[in-house]
């Protein structure tokens, strides 16, 4: 969504507006057209105007609004984020510790779930088709 500057109306990115829409002539990503659309703030009849964004499938504000929130610069920051917090642990012999630890008993739980798993097939291989059979058929018959 975005907020008008000067209204300061909140527009979601769904909503339906009548638009005059234009090329941008000295752009194009990858030979994909880019195309810029101009509407008017429902509050204030400020122009506000914003263009596609091809690249990251998503649009540019230009004019008379400001973006609420950018999805590629949250990915950035928290991209950053993660890579100081990695060289932080990194530094720190404890982490370095409690990580291997923690990946040790991960792999031992799988390693457990895995011979669970290979116990329950192995019962199942051994149960045939005619023990089932006679299983079913002495239920069925009433016992004297």
């Amino acid at each position: 969504g975005i907020n008008a500057e000067y209204g300061g109306e909140y527009i979601y990115k769904g909503k339906k507006f009548n638009s005059k829409k234009e090329d941008v002539m000295d752009m194009d990503y990858m030979g994909l057209k880019i195309f810029r659309f101009f509407i008017k703030c429902t509050r204030c009849l400020a122009e506000i105007s914003f263009r596609t964004d091809p690249e990251n499938t998503d649009y540019v504000c230009e004019q008379g609004a400001s973006r609420n929130f950018q999805a590629h610069d949250f990915a950035e920051q928290e991209e950053r984020r993660l890579a100081k917090m990695e060289k932080e642990d990194e530094a720190n012999p404890m982490k370095v510790l409690e990580k291997r630890t923690k990946e040790s008993k991960n792999e031992m739980d799988v390693i457990d779930a895995l011979e669970e798993l290979k116990d329950l097939n192995a019962r199942n291989a051994n149960a045939s088709i005619d023990t089932m059979l006679d299983e079913v058929t002495a239920k069925k018959t009433p016992q004297e």
